[in-house]
């Protein structure tokens, strides 16, 4: 107990360290700086001063980042993350702005629209490999701190102001757009206005087949978790923007499905719901992912209870566990 006492007392307040760490920075020794951080601030963390190690490792991100040192960025902000957790913060305004401002930190650099519209196909692929790194590091980080702040805030799915900055980096950085990895965290958040801007900016430069996909998906995620207010929220919401943004709604079956499906979600029609599965199945099917939303779907509104994947079996193994 002593020595974690003299411990506490040998290190200095840590805008000392902070100061001294940003100086190693601003002299290009990247590096040599990355393991004091990792070092100085493990120091504060062995005495249980976790603030003053949480306040080096904020300190050590952004300045990194802000020099475009992606790699180490990303690694103090898992770290930053990590000390969250072992000090038990818990999840409020205050961390919540920190973590902005390390996300707002990670460098934005636009790809153009058309990769195969670039003539120096070296440089393409150097840039599509450092958007890449980007986009894992900050992906990294934002997934630890969700799942920190499902631990230790209201939300047992995570911060919903999280789950929206991480789909606004991966729509926003990613070469390759992963629509449904988009969708998933847009779903969790609280800003179905902004979800729908997101779709606008996407049906504006996506191929055919692709854009009535990308709203039947949005839609039927959030029905699949029984929120018919921000499926319906959304769905408004960008028909309204395509027309001042001239962007094309799609007129699909597919679309005319997802239309029929809201307007029967708003009663107690379960009939009318199987008789749209069954009319609509080839539209349906174009995405796999879609069926199982719909039994989701089916059992949050109606109280369809899903049928077990294994059978006979598999009720006897639920008996079996329950016992």
């Amino acid at each position: 107990m002593s020595r974690q006492r003299s411990r506490k007392a040998e290190l200095p307040p840590a805008q000392e360290n902070i100061e001294k760490l940003e100086k190693v920075v601003n002299e290009g020794n990247y590096y040599g700086a990355q393991q004091m951080y990792k070092s100085v601030s493990a120091r504060y963390v062995s005495a249980q001063r976790y603030s003053e190690a949480l306040d080096i490792l904020h300190s050590g991100t952004c300045i990194q980042l802000s020099n475009g040192q992606v790699t180490c960025g990303a690694e103090l902000a898992l770290l930053f993350v990590e000390i969250l957790g072992k000090g038990k913060v818990p999840y409020d305004e205050e961390v919540l702005e920190r973590i902005k401002k390390i996300y707002k930190s990670f460098p934005r650099v636009p790809l153009p629209q058309h990769l195969w519209d670039v003539d120096d196909m070296q440089q393409l692929s150097e840039n599509i490999g450092s958007a890449k790194t980007r986009v894992e590091g900050c992906s990294s980080f934002l997934k630890a701190a969700i799942k920190w702040s499902a631990e230790n805030g209201e939300s047992i799915n995570g911060s919903p102001e999280l789950h929206i900055m991480l789909a606004e980096y991966i729509f926003s950085e990613s070469p390759e757009v992963d629509m449904a990895k988009v969708t998933y965290h847009y779903v969790k958040g609280n800003n179905p206005k902004k979800f729908a801007t997101t779709l606008v900016s996407f049906l504006s430069k996506s191929y055919p087949g692709e854009d009535d996909l990308a709203i039947a998906r949005a839609v039927l995620r959030y029905l699949s978790l029984g929120n018919l207010r921000d499926a319906n929220i959304l769905m408004d919401e960008i028909k309204k923007q395509v027309e001042s943004a001239e962007v094309t709604f799609p007129k699909t079956e597919l679309m005319q499905f997802i239309n029929y499906l809201l307007r029967t979600l708003e009663r107690d029609a379960l009939p009318l719901f199987n008789m749209l599965r069954a009319n609509f199945r080839p539209s349906i099917e174009r995405e796999p992912a879609f069926n199982e939303m719909l039994d989701d779907t089916a059992e949050r509104f109606f109280g369809v209870q899903r049928r077990n994947p294994m059978g006979m079996f598999g009720d006897i193994f639920k008996l079996m566990g329950a016992e």
